[in-house]
């Protein structure tokens, strides 16, 4: 039988948000009873965080994405510390530390999200100039990524507290933690759930990645990592060429559309772990973006060839607007939450100790935001300006645009699993080619500050999500996020540079650099102004930003038909990445949620341990064939 829901009543009312809190406090915080943030927590996560960040800049250059390190670090210090424990005879290693630990590793790891995958190389292609020295570049990176943990700040109580959002890797994580600390029959065979999953999950990462001559990959469809599905979208039709007049057959597959199943179980459990609204809606958004508008507007010449890149640069502008609007909506009708969330500034101011709301002395105190937030953005306004000649007010304006955007993008992340830097980012950019048209530099990095900030927010609520499941103060692990920011701060910019000695190899074959290749495009895009961008864009960034208050409102005026209309943060989301993340997705929703259908119980005790599992194999796996291909065994 599944769990009562925390949020409402035994008999299905709703909790008010102060009887949801007041509830996990008494039955779930173990905080004070238990060792969190201690030294050897956060070094060894500064350590684990710094070797995974490494990896990372290699990751983003080749593939334009970075891998998430929470679990798999989880896994990593609980063996190094079980070692040590036997060894030294060391106090155990209490499940808190390895949450803590976890919240510094992340943080570390996540680090390419603050410029180098991005915006930084964009720059050295387009005015290699403009790049500042080393030294600057790691000052700028750790303040972004500081401005991002504290603007996380007031989110965290209604998006983890009361609304309980997923934040599906957060969720797998505290599982992974669960499985491995805990003792009995009960949690050994979800430990066992989890290890053969993260078996499975591995070995399938190296029969697809691993790059070794007559090994595993010989006997691996050379389909997989591009997708299954082949033929049947439309078939092909015949094109003539108006020089020569020869008639080619131009392929429409699914799988030239990305609507196919691409090789990886990752995002299956991460849909496992999302439900089925949220899946069902990107698999929607991915149907009407990349099987019906995309091909009209190939046809029509507003999309130059049918890839995924250039799709996606024209779709982005429907998708994003669509995530802005609802995510803004859905944050302003909850303001009583808000409110609530930064109540700790007048009891600050009055000297009062917190003792009517117990909340408020673990959760982070709404002055250390104020003065966080002022004090960090005035000092990238200075930096930015001293660096990258951006005037003082633009800015202000890019920092006070971050705060709004992290907003929806933390939403996104604890709906999806997915913190939409790059689409989020494209918002600033788009201010900004309005603001001071044709300063590719300016428009790349106010750029910059949300895609850090709006990273590193994500990734803290992701790692909040794990301590509150498991009972942790979130006070202490918004510390320990501070000191993993600057332990993948001072790595993340000499690990770059050391890879990258000279801007041409930046786009090539050997440094792809895709992400970096999409901030470029839409800079020289909008070097003449928004106006620059398709008709059909601008008309797209109208219906985007209208559907997305249309939807959130019908969900508010039918609560009984919620399950039934499109979430605008999944419908988004689609139009923003591959078709096949989409797929994969709803195929692991749908399996979860035909499972549960079918026994409640097991559903309950094995989805959650066995997707977990299939997220740490795979990225430990990726994690170790990336270490050795930069060791150059598998070239």
């Amino acid at each position: 039988m599944a769990e009562q829901d925390p949020r409402l009543h035994p008999d299905g009312t709703p909790k008010s948000a102060e009887e949801i809190e007041r509830h996990w406090f008494e039955n779930v915080y173990q905080g004070d009873s238990m060792r969190q943030a201690t030294v050897r927590a956060v070094a060894m996560g500064m350590v684990l965080g710094a070797l995974m960040c490494l990896s990372n800049v290699y990751v983003a250059l080749k593939a334009g994405w970075s891998m998430g390190v929470a679990i798999t670090s989880c896994i990593l210090a609980f063996a190094i510390f079980q070692t040590l424990t036997k060894v030294f005879r060391l106090a155990p290693f209490s499940i808190l530390e390895n949450n803590a630990m976890q919240s510094a590793a992340s943080a570390a790891g996540s680090m390419t999200s603050a410029g180098i995958a991005n915006a930084i190389p964009a720059l050295m292609m387009l005015n290699p100039s403009a790049v500042p020295p080393q030294h600057i570049l790691i000052v700028w990176v750790i303040l972004i990524s500081f401005l991002g943990v504290f603007l996380a700040v007031p989110a965290k109580r209604q998006y983890i507290n009361v609304e309980q959002l997923p934040y599906p890797s957060g969720t797998a994580a505290a599982a992974t933690l669960r499985a491995l600390h805990a003792k009995g029959d009960e949690a050994s065979r979800q430990a066992k759930a989890l290890g053969f999953a993260a078996l499975i999950g591995g070995l399938i990462t190296w029969c697809r990645d691993a790059n070794i001559p007559g090994g595993f990959r010989a006997f691996i469809p050379a389909t997989w990592g591009t997708g299954w599905i082949k033929g049947g979208w439309l078939g092909s039709r015949p094109v003539t060429d108006a020089a020569t007049g020869a008639v080619t057959q131009s392929p429409w597959t699914l799988q030239n559309y990305t609507l196919a199943f691409e090789g990886s179980l990752l995002f299956v459990a991460g849909g496992a772990l999302i439900g089925l609204r949220q899946a069902g809606s990107m698999l929607l958004g991915a149907i009407i973006n990349y099987g019906i508008l995309a091909p009209i507007f190939v046809a029509n010449g507003d999309i130059e060839t049918v890839s995924f890149r250039k799709i996606s640069s024209w779709s982005l502008w429907i998708g994003v607007p669509m995530m802005v609007t609802s995510g803004l909506l859905l944050f302003a009708l909850n303001w009583k939450t808000v409110i609530r969330a930064f109540s700790t500034l007048a009891s600050f101011a009055k000297g009062k100790t917190g003792e009517a709301d117990p909340m408020e002395r673990i959760e982070v105190p709404a002055s250390w935001f104020l003065i966080g937030t002022i004090v960090l953005g005035a000092t990238i306004v200075v930096v930015g300006h001293y660096a990258f000649d951006i005037s003082w007010w633009m800015g202000i304006i890019a920092v006070l645009a971050t705060f709004i955007l992290v907003v929806v993008a933390a939403r996104a992340t604890g709906e999806t699993d997915v913190t939409p830097v790059g689409p989020i980012s494209k918002i600033t950019q788009l201010t900004f080619g309005a603001i001071k048209p044709g300063d590719v530099t300016v428009n790349l990095m106010t750029a910059n500050v949300t895609a850090g900030a709006v990273s590193h927010a994500g990734d803290l609520l992701t790692d909040l999500k794990s301590g509150y499941l498991l009972g942790a103060n979130p006070r202490q692990q918004f510390i320990a996020q501070f000191f993993g920011v600057i332990a993948g701060g001072l790595v993340v910019v000499p690990a770059f540079f050391f890879l990258i000695r000279d801007a041409s190899v930046l786009g090539g074959d050997q440094w792809p650099a895709p992400a970096a290749l999409v901030w470029r495009s839409v800079a020289e895009l909008l070097a003449k102004g928004p106006g620059e961008l398709p008709t059909s864009a601008q008309i797209g960034i109208l219906v985007g930003s209208v559907l997305g208050i249309v939807l959130v409102m019908l969900e508010r005026a039918y609560p009984r038909w919620r399950n039934w209309i499109p979430s605008p943060t999944g419908l988004g989301l689609a139009f923003t990445f591959g078709g096949y993340y989409s797929v994969s997705f709803f195929l692991g929703a749908l399996i979860a949620y035909l499972y549960s259908r079918r026994d409640a119980t097991r559903h309950d005790r094995h989805t959650v341990p066995v997707a977990s599992g299939l997220i740490a194999g795979e990225s430990l796996m990726g994690v170790a064939i990336a270490v050795l291909t930069v060791l150059k065994i598998l070239e």
